[in-house]
C-alpha cells in the first residue's frame, strides 16, 4: 500500500496548540544571504515585509526560496490588502500573509477570501513555488496549514476587534504598536499609555476568542516581556534595528564609550 503524499507541517500551528512561544525574525534588506542566515539562528519564522522594508516581489521570491533551506516558516508582510498579492506570495511559497491595516471585519473577511482556495476562499489556482515547497498534497491541505495573520494598527481596528476576529479564517492578529501609537497617541513617543491600554485589551480579547497573538517588539528584552504579557508570537525587532544596533554598540566598545550607545529604534 502507497502512502498518500504529504504537506510540509506548519509547524506555527503545532506551537500555538502546545502554548510554546514562537519567536519571528523580520527582514527589511533584499538579501537572500542574511534571509538564509536568519533561518538558522533558532527563530521559528522569518518575516519578509514588502510593506516597509527596501525590496520588491523579485527579492522576495528569493529571501523566500533562501528561507526554504532552513528550519524555520516562511512568512511574508504584504504592502496592502490586494488579492493579486496576497495569491502571488502564498504561490511563491509563503506559509503564512501578515495583512497591515485591517480594521473592519468586512477587510478581514476578505483577506481570508484571498488566501484560500474555493470553496472557502477565491484563491487562483496556480500553487508555482508552493507546489515545491509545500509538497504534492499542497492544493488540497493548503487551507489547513496557511495561516492568515490580519494586523491590528487602527484606532478603528481596536473598536471592531471582536467582529474582526470573529471572522472564520483568521488564524492570529498581529499588533502595530507603532501605528496604534500614533492613532491612539498622537506620536510614536515615549508615552504610550492609550495605546498600551489599547494592546492589552485587543490581547484580552483575542483570548477570549482563542486566537493567538502576536506583536513587534523594539527588541529581545521587549519581546521577553510581551512573551509574559501573553502573546503567541514576539518578533525582537528587525534585521536593519539588529545591525546597526550591534555595529554601534561595537562602536562604542571600540572605543571604550559603552554609554554612547543610542537605544533602538522601535517596531512597525
Amino acid at each position: 500500500m502507497s502512502a498518500q503524499p504529504d504537506m510540509r507541517r506548519n509547524i506555527l500551528r503545532d506551537m500555538v496548540a502546545q502554548g510554546r512561544t514562537i519567536v519571528n525574525a523580520w527582514l527589511s534588506i533584499p538579501s537572500s544571504y542574511s534571509a538564509e542566515g536568519m533561518g538558522h539562528t533558532g527563530v521559528h519564522a522569518v518575516t519578509v515585509d514588502m510593506q516597509h522594508g527596501m525590496l520588491g516581489r523579485t527579492e522576495a521570491l528569493h529571501m523566500l526560496q533562501a528561507i526554504s533551506g532552513t528550519p524555520a516558516i516562511p512568512l511574508v508582510r504584504v504592502p496592502a490588502l490586494d488579492g493579486p498579492t496576497l495569491m502571488h506570495v502564498l504561490d511563491c511559497g509563503a506559509y503564512g500573509v501578515i495583512c497591515p491595516m485591517i480594521s473592519t471585519a468586512e477587510e478581514a473577511a476578505a483577506l481570508v477570501r484571498a488566501c484560500r482556495y474555493p470553496p472557502h476562499g477565491n484563491r487562483s489556482f496556480g500553487p508555482s513555488r508552493g507546489l515545491l515547497y509545500g509538497g504534492p498534497d499542497y492544493v488540497r491541505r493548503a487551507d489547513a496549514e496557511i495561516m492568515v495573520i490580519p494586523m491590528i494598527e487602527t484606532a478603528e481596528a481596536v473598536e471592531n476587534i471582536d467582529a474582526i476576529l470573529a471572522v472564520p479564517g483568521i488564524d492570529m492578529i498581529y499588533v502595530g504598536p507603532n501605528d496604534l501609537a500614533f492613532a491612539l497617541d498622537g506620536a510614536v513617543g515615549t508615552d504610550r499609555s492609550r495605546s498600551e491600554s489599547a494592546i492589552a485589551q485587543v490581547l484580552d480579547r483575542a483570548k477570549a476568542a482563542g486566537i493567538p497573538a502576536g506583536i513587534f517588539c523594539a527588541d529581545g528584552a521587549d519581546a521577553a516581556r510581551r512573551a509574559a504579557q501573553g502573546f503567541a508570537l514576539v518578533t525582537p525587532g528587525n534585521d536593519f534595528g539588529t545591525l546597526t544596533r550591534a555595529m554601534r554598540a561595537a562602536v562604542a566598545e571600540a572605543l571604550d564609550r559603552p554609554g554612547a550607545v543610542p537605544i533602538a529604534s522601535g517596531g512597525y
